[in-house]
């Protein structure tokens, strides 16, 4: 017997992507096209064909759907930590935790105004609300990804500084690497994963406590 329920559950599970997916598309182009504050959520539910009501079912504001692609990035990171291994270091969790979410970024042919991408990281750099939002963002990323790493260690983190610290020495690395990389605005991720093994063959000689020219990797 088939079961129609299911089926049209999954039908609107289905739709509500798309249109989740379609406002974030619209909300995109319009902020690097007009600008971020030049924006209003009219203009982005009238590009989809959608009401106000059906946007903020979805999305607290403007500065929610700015974001919302950098915070499926963290939710996959998240995710994909999650399912390491148990018997995997902590540090090789976070790396290959990080190189597998990486991989889903696929490589975007240049649109001759930019990869899509680097043009919203720069959005929101240079827009102080979104900035801030994004800051607050990385702030409870951390806090999340050092309880995951408490947790598969059998630590307490409110009393156990060494997630929190390991978190942070990750985040350095991949921050420094991104920067590298966007700045650089060959946006293929092949390039990004060569930067990023190279960022932490740096941090390992800097580790060591040797700082000398030859020793660093570079890209």
């Amino acid at each position: 017997m088939r079961d129609t329920a299911g089926a049209a559950t999954g039908l609107r599970e289905r739709k509500k992507e798309r249109t989740r997916e379609a406002l974030v598309d619209a909300a995109q182009e319009l902020f690097l096209r007009k600008g971020y504050d030049a924006t209003t959520i009219d203009e982005i539910v009238a590009a989809v064909e959608v009401s106000r009501r059906t946007f903020f079912r979805y999305f607290a504001g403007k500065e929610e759907v700015a974001l919302a692609r950098a915070m499926e990035f963290e939710q996959l990171f998240l995710s994909a930590l999650a399912t390491r291994p148990a018997d995997e270091a902590p540090l090789t969790a976070l790396r290959r935790a990080g190189t597998e979410v990486l991989s889903e970024f696929g490589d975007e042919p240049d649109d001759g105004g930019g990869h899509e991408f680097l043009r919203m990281r720069r959005l929101i750099e240079g827009t102080p609300v979104l900035l801030a939002a994004s800051l607050r963002n990385a702030i409870e990323l951390e806090r999340r990804m050092a309880a995951e790493i408490a947790r598969r260690e059998g630590l307490n983190p409110e009393l156990d500084r060494r997630p929190a610290l390991l978190v942070t020495l990750y985040h350095s690395v991949m921050r420094v690497a991104m920067d590298e990389w966007t700045e650089r605005e060959v946006m293929d991720t092949a390039g990004l994963s060569r930067i990023v093994e190279a960022a932490w063959d740096d941090m390992a000689t800097l580790l060591a406590d040797r700082w000398t020219a030859g020793e660093l990797h570079g890209g």
